[in-house]
């Protein structure tokens, strides 16, 4: 009788996986047009940077100091969101993330919450720069 914890390989699906340890986004975009970072109570933190051309999601990466779930909530996010415009990609939902992702766990839906919260913030920022394109040199 096995009384430890669930095997990560046999509770998720294929998709899940994929994004969890999907680590080539993991980067600082320097010229972004907008970004976000936002920390939960868990302790996960977040940063999202998007790169616009037009009205339209071009680019996006993150950094990351937080669990498998969160990695995979972030990747899905920008596996939705990039080539939309900024009006669709605002009405991503963490209840879509996690469907994307086809295994996530309840307990593990902050994640997904995480993910769009941060996300939303840089594309505000993104459109506040559109503004006063200016300022992105002052960041």
């Amino acid at each position: 009788m096995n009384t430890g914890p669930p095997d990560l390989w046999q509770t998720h699906a294929i998709r899940f996986l994929e994004c969890a340890f999907r680590s080539d986004r993991h980067e600082r975009l320097q010229q972004a047009d907008g970004r976000g970072q936002k920390t939960r109570e868990c302790g996960d933190s977040v940063e999202i940077f998007v790169i616009l051309k037009a009205e339209t999601i071009q680019n996006i990466a993150y950094t990351l100091n937080g669990c498998i779930h969160t990695n995979a909530c972030v990747n899905a996010l920008i596996d939705l969101a990039e080539g939309q415009s900024l009006n669709k990609a605002l009405q991503i939902t963490p209840q879509q993330v996690a469907a994307y992702l086809q295994s996530l766990s309840p307990k593990e839906f902050h994640c997904a919450e995480l993910a769009v919260e941060t996300f939303r913030l840089a594309l505000a920022d993104a459109r506040r720069t559109r503004q006063a394109p200016w300022k992105k040199n002052y960041r």
